[in-house]
Order: C-alpha cells, then structure tokens, then sequence
C-alpha cells in the first residue's frame, strides 16, 4: 500500500538529492524510500519550479475544477431538457419527484436536481417514503365513488352525492368536500344551470320502439312511463307511473320528495312484481332517470325491452300525458296541499280506488281498467 509521505519530508529529501553529495541510492537508503520514490519527487519539484515542463499541481487543480464545472453544466442542462419535456405534459408541479427519481437512475445527484427544480431535498426523500398521502388517497376513493353515483343516476349533483357517498364508500366526507372534489372532475348534475354545461339532451339507450302507435292487444305487451311533479308547502312530491297501453291501468307507481333514478327503478320494481312480464316493452321519454344504469339493469334484470321518443317532442308518449292531466284535473287542482303525505294518500286513492275501479272508459268499452282485465284475463284462459 502506498504511503503518504508528509510534505516536508518531501521537500527535505529533494533539497539533499539536489545537493549531488551522494548518489540517490544512498539518499533513498538513508531516508527509508526507493530510488524510483526519490526520482519522481524530483522530477515534480522541477515542474513546480519551472525547471522542466510539465502541467504543474496548479494547473491541474484547476483543470480538475473545470472538468468538474462542465460536468456540473452538462447535469444542470440534462435536467431543465427533461423538466420541460416532463412539464410540456401538462403534469402538476408537485409531480415533478418522479423526474428527480428517473434523473437519480441516470446517475445525476439528487442534490443538484433539488437545487435546479426549486424545491428541497427533505421535500423529495419525504415523497419517497410516501408517495401517495393518506388524504389523496381517500380523495381517489370518494372521486370514484361519486362517479359511481353520478352515473347511476345523472340527475344527482354534490348534494346527493355527499348524501349518498358514506353508505357506498364507507368514508365520511363534508358536503364541501364533495363539492371541491366533483367540482374538479367535473361531475355535475344534468340540470345544472351552469353556463356552457348540459346544452345537450343526452343521448338515448333504447330506439323508439313505439312511433306513436299507443295500441297494444293483450296486456303486459306494451307499457308507457313517465315522471311529474306537484307543488305542496313543504315543497314538491314527484310521482313516476307506468301504464298498461291495453287495459289503461297503473301497474306500477311510486311516489318520493326527490326526482332520482331510484323513483323510477321503484315504480318498475314495483309494476315486475305485480306483474311478472317478459317480453314487455316499456316506452318512456329521453330523462336522465330513465337513461341511468340503475334502470337499464332492471329492465335487462325482468327480460323488459326499452324504448324512448325523442327530445320536447311530448307525442311521443302522449297516452301517459293524458293520465298525468286527468290526475291534475281530479285531485291536483282540487285545492292548496300542506303536506307531501296528504298529497301522497290523495293521489293513492284516486289511482286505486276512483281510476282503476269506478271511472268507466269508453275505448274499454264503458269498463273500468280492472273489469277490462278481468275480461280479457276469462276469455284468454278460455
């Protein structure tokens, strides 16, 4: 191993060889050290003082700073190429510590990374040891599960979803912060009132199957379906109804404070049970409620086939406009409604009591909906 003879040493031992009283092999046995040793110190005093050429220890400290210096240029420009290439993407500035890790790969010091991108090394080891906090990852789940709900029924906004998003997700999470995270993804509801959002009806999930012909010869062949509202002083109560096209009668309806898919798939849960079809084809308009998946799948779930009519034209499911303006004639328009549950019970027993089994109808040939069913159900099984 070699070893490092102090600087002194070093001068002394050249001042005696430059004396040429004795050979430098006596000099090297008299000092402890080889010729070869005494040879090189000799040659590179001579350099220092400019007695031979030769780079001298200035020179090349300085040339070693140089190297050092165009090694340092050549990182710092490696990391503002790939910092704009990186930043060009779009990419939010805190996502900038998976370049610094690609440019560690590359054997370019984190340091000087840190240093040229603006931020700390501490800043940098931290997102090593976590790169996904607790609370992203918590907002990734709440975002999902909004979508989630959003998609499920469109007509839901923030509220809703924050009303709905702790049974779905599990996490508990404020009204506001609901709000700031579909605010950024941009889930809103379809009746936002926001400017340039929703211009559009959404597009239809069934064909129109239907074309205005409201004719049907057998019950259960073909059913209309539609939403409305009524005003009451604790605020509005929304009735979905399905009618039988054949026999006119309400086979399934429900009644709630909110206009959400969840109606909709009630009032068809509520007709399947009563009825058991297949094959039936129910005709609605274009509404978000009935465009969501939860009602796509419970029609695919009771073998029913789905249609619509197009967007403002109201022709095109006029048979169930008709029973919503004898409704406002009979019990709507009768006088003011207090309360959501007075106005529930009036329009139950209207449909059940007066519609189905004492207003007679003359395209059933002056019988009820019931008699008329229970007509057709004898002769069929005739």
């Amino acid at each position: 191993m070699a070893i490092a003879y102090p600087a002194e040493f070093r001068r002394d031992v050249v001042a005696v060889a430059r004396k040429r009283e004795a050979p430098f092999s006596q000099i090297a046995k008299d000092f402890g050290i080889s010729d070869a040793t005494i040879h090189a110190w000799v040659k590179r005093a001579d350099i220092e003082d400019g007695a031979r050429p030769g780079v001298t220890q200035a020179d090349q400290a300085e040339l070693r700073e140089a190297k050092k210096r165009i090694r340092l240029l050549e990182q710092e420009n490696e990391i503002l190429r790939r910092a704009a290439a990186y930043l060009s993407q779009g990419v939010a500035p805190k996502m900038m510590f998976p370049l610094v890790r690609e440019l560690a790969a590359d054997r370019i010091p984190v340091a000087v990374t840190c240093r040229v991108l603006g931020f700390s090394k501490q800043a940098f080891y931290k997102w090593v040891r976590n790169p996904v906090p607790a609370r992203d990852w918590d907002n990734a789940h709440l975002v999902n599960a909004a979508i989630d709900i959003h998609d499920s029924d469109p007509a839901f906004g923030y509220r809703f979803i924050a009303d709905e998003i702790e049974d779905e997700s599990g996490i508990r999470a404020s009204e506001r912060r609901v709000w700031r995270l579909c605010s950024e993804h941009r889930v809103w509801s379809v009746f936002s009132k926001k400017r340039g959002l929703n211009r559009k009806a959404g597009p239809p999930v069934h064909d129109d199957l239907v074309e205005r012909d409201f004719t049907a010869s057998r019950v259960d062949e073909l059913w209309l379906t539609d939403i409305t509202e009524h005003w009451t002083d604790e605020g509005k109560l929304y009735l979905c109804a399905i009618k039988d096209v054949c026999s006119n009668r309400i086979v399934g309806y429900s009644i709630d404070s909110r206009m959400t898919a969840s109606l909709a798939v009630s009032a068809l849960r509520n007709a399947a049970w009563l009825r058991h079809p297949y094959g039936t084809v129910l005709h609605s308009d274009r509404g978000s409620q009935f465009r969501s998946r939860k009602f796509v799948e419970t029609l695919r779930e009771y073998g029913i086939t789905g249609s619509m009519g197009r967007v403002g034209a109201c022709g095109d499911n006029a048979a169930m406009e008709s029973f919503f303006s004898l409704l406002q004639k009979n019990v709507l328009n009768k006088h003011r409604w207090h309360t959501r549950e007075q106005l529930r019970l009036a329009i139950v027993v209207w449909i059940e009591r007066t519609y189905h089994r004492r207003r007679r109808q003359r395209r059933l040939g002056r019988l009820t909906p019931i008699e008329f069913e229970t007509i057709q159900k004898a002769t069929l099984a005739a």
